[in-house]
């Protein structure tokens, strides 16, 4: 892992994903992109951390120019704070639109992991929470890593990974066996069964003992869990089990109902307490 993206509206959860991501960065000696976006909806620009600005349409914006530079200086601080101390933090502002500049910075730097925090639905509606996190867990090229509190990185030892059991992507899998050997964690497979979509335990018995000599799991746990729906489900066993991290897999689509359809991986990260780790699958 060489590059991480931590895209910042300066709120406190921005704070507790820059925190997680610098503890990741340690671990694998990685370096972060701390991103802030200043959106405009007439021009998109690039300013980097000396201040220097490309030409554009918006110079004379007094009210434009007084954001970057008040950005600028939250940036600074932010990656020189002594509790970063030995991370290589770069720091970058664009103006535009939140979802467009993430995507942009992950193409053009080609990172591996994306850190963001959110407030969920109940948030305010800020440059990079809300439906903006929503975008980039739908689409985002990399795994996307969602925090709403301060996550200490040696305390995420309990995974909870919804699956129906049937074939996988196989990069999902990959980034998902890496997740767990980076944080020594175990692996709690979930399937919910829901009055829509209920199977009996002689099939689900079949489809897991295939699931589990394909993929060549390690320290994992199996769990079939009974829900009024998906969403509910995960959530409601990771917290019984106390479980430190959900991870789940999207398709990139709204409105595709089962179980890692782009639409219930959203709602899980906006009404989930934990933090989530979603993978687009291609």
């Amino acid at each position: 892992m060489r590059t991480i993206l931590v895209p910042t509206d300066f709120s406190s959860q921005a704070g507790y994903a820059l925190s997680l991501a610098a503890q990741i960065a340690r671990q694998n000696d990685s370096k972060i992109l701390l991103l802030h976006v200043v959106e405009n909806y007439s021009a998109v620009n690039t300013v980097s951390v000396t201040g220097d600005m490309t030409p554009s349409n918006f110079t004379d914006d007094i009210y434009t120019i007084k954001l970057i530079e008040t950005s600028k200086k939250h940036l600074e601080e932010a990656a020189n704070d002594p509790l970063y101390s030995g991370v290589v933090i770069d720091t970058k502002i664009q103006v535009g639109n939140p979802y467009g500049s993430i995507s942009s910075e992950v193409t053009e730097n080609d990172v591996d992991l994306i850190v963001m925090g959110t407030t969920g639905v109940s948030g305010l509606d800020e440059v990079l929470i809300g439906s903006n996190t929503e975008k980039v867990v739908r689409h985002s090229k990399c795994p996307v890593l969602t925090v709403k509190n301060p996550v200490e990185l040696d305390s995420l030892k309990e995974i909870v990974f919804a699956t129906n059991f049937a074939e996988e992507n196989k990069e999902l899998i990959e980034n998902l066996k890496k997740l767990q050997k980076t944080l020594d964690a175990k692996l709690n497979l979930l399937k919910v069964n829901t009055p829509n979509n209920f199977n009996v335990d002689r099939d689900t018995r079949k489809d897991i003992n295939n699931y589990i000599e394909k993929y060549s799991l390690e320290n994992y746990t199996v769990n079939i869990y009974n829900a009024l729906d998906e969403e509910d489900g995960i959530i409601f066993f990771a917290e019984d089990i106390n479980a430190d991290l959900i991870a789940m897999g999207t398709h990139g689509r709204t409105g595709f109902l089962h179980l890692i359809s782009g639409s219930i991986a959203e709602d899980v990260v906006n009404h989930a307490s934990r933090p989530v780790w979603t993978y687009k699958v291609k």
